[in-house]
């Protein structure tokens, strides 16, 4: 851990322990997997969205940048806005049938899932 990573420890009050070391539950990222070792899944999904549909990548193994890099290319290709976290890639509309073309032609793993 760096020194001056300060933000990492707010809510630290002190400490008198002169061996003191503080340690944050931090883990670190995985490595990111080749494309053809991906399994990933294509979902379309209304739940929560006020009925908009939604075409979820899950099943990514890898580095939350390697992760957005994929979305940014999922959503050139195909057009549209989306967004990559919690380790899933959204992309806005019923895009799964190009969603799953894109990936096989990288060389991922994919298949269709869930309704």
């Amino acid at each position: 851990m760096a020194d001056n990573d300060w933000k990492s420890r707010l809510g630290m009050v002190y400490s008198t322990d002169p061996d003191f070391e503080y340690r944050t539950d931090e883990r670190p990222e995985t490595e990111t997997l080749p494309p053809a070792r991906q399994q990933l899944r294509v979902w379309l999904d209304r739940r929560q969205r006020a009925g908009k549909v939604v075409t979820l990548v899950r099943g990514f193994v890898g580095r939350g940048a390697d992760l957005a890099d994929l979305a940014r290319l999922l959503k050139t290709r195909c057009g549209v806005g989306g967004a990559a976290k919690e380790g899933e890639i959204v992309i806005q509309g019923d895009h799964r049938d190009r969603v799953v073309e894109i990936l096989t032609k990288a060389g991922y793993g994919c298949k269709k899932a869930g309704s």
